[in-house]
């Protein structure tokens, strides 16, 4: 298998017995079989399609910003394209950007060449990928309030092209999602704007954030959605659950919506922890928490 991958992206773009805490925000996990770092869309292809003739597990990665991975680690192949699926140009109103652009780096380079709409994502530390596929959002905004284009590969291999409108997005969901394919670029339209005016609307909402979440932990940012006419955050602080903790897993007392890793959490410790919080929700409350993150290898 590990032969086969470098024949078809390269000797240097697989890494093995790879720990995914280097490649997770919540900085746990254990190793991955193979991870690899491909730097087209042809190579996703290439990769996914050895994966399944093979029957191997594999994943699509961006920046793992959403992501929780289990202390044995993934017996598969970890797709990771946040290294060299990365690039993004502006021509006119218009980003062209690959998945595993840095959301908060498209809303940098955007507000400098006078476009607006994409401040809400400044602070956001997922990739454009991850971002489409979950329609991310945060101060107002959503991605498809912007989204105008989406290049996918369905899950039979083949490449489409997806208007705003078919993407179907909705709270924390999207067409990707439901047909299990994979975001490989896109085209954002956005408006033209004061550059100063953008820059300013972003640190407001970089003061905000680092005023309101424990941005000084490594964390998945909300740890759950949001129940419908609820707020999971308030509800867990109702259920007397800040500072609660598993280790060095813990509730956030600054946000109880986000669990935070204090240094030495283990992913079990973390998993633990969304477990209790959800029992102990729905004991008081009947309210079920749904987890925002993802799980990997349990």
């Amino acid at each position: 298998m590990l032969t086969k991958l470098e024949e078809l992206i390269g000797k240097g773009h697989v890494l093995y017995d790879e720990p995914m805490k280097k490649h997770t925000t919540f900085r746990v996990g254990g190793p991955a079989r193979a991870l690899v770092e491909p730097g087209s869309a042809e190579d996703v292809k290439s990769v996914v399609e050895f994966c399944k003739s093979e029957q191997i597990p594999y994943y699509i990665v961006g920046n793992g910003s959403n992501l929780l991975v289990s202390d044995k680690g993934y017996d598969g192949v970890i797709i990771h394209l946040f290294k060299n699926m990365s690039a993004m140009r502006i021509e006119g109103n218009k980003v062209y950007v690959q998945a595993g652009a840095l959301l908060s780096k498209v809303a940098v380079q955007a507000g400098r060449k006078g476009l607006t709409g994409m401040e809400f994502a400044s602070g956001i530390p997922g990739t454009i990928g991850g971002a489409l596929v979950m329609n991310a959002g945060a101060y107002g905004g959503e991605m498809k309030d912007v989204v105008r284009l989406v290049q996918v590969m369905c899950e039979d291999g083949s490449f489409r092209e997806y208007t705003g409108a078919e993407m179907e997005f909705g709270y924390r969901t999207s067409r990707v999602l439901h047909e299990k394919s994979v975001a490989l670029e896109a085209v954002l339209e956005l408006t033209p704007g004061d550059p100063t005016a953008i820059q300013n609307r972003m640190e407001e909402l970089k003061e905000a954030r680092i005023t309101k979440q424990p941005l000084n932990y490594a964390s998945a940012g909300s740890t759950f959605k949001r129940p419908e006419g609820y707020f999971a955050g308030k509800l867990i602080q109702d259920a007397g659950l800040s500072g609660f903790s598993v280790g060095d897993a813990q509730v956030s007392e600054k946000h109880c919506g986000f669990v935070i890793n204090r240094g030495e959490a283990t992913a079990a410790d973390v998993a633990d922890l969304i477990r209790k919080v959800q029992e102990q929700v729905y004991e008081k409350f009947q309210v079920k928490l749904e987890p925002e993150v993802r799980m990997l290898g349990f």
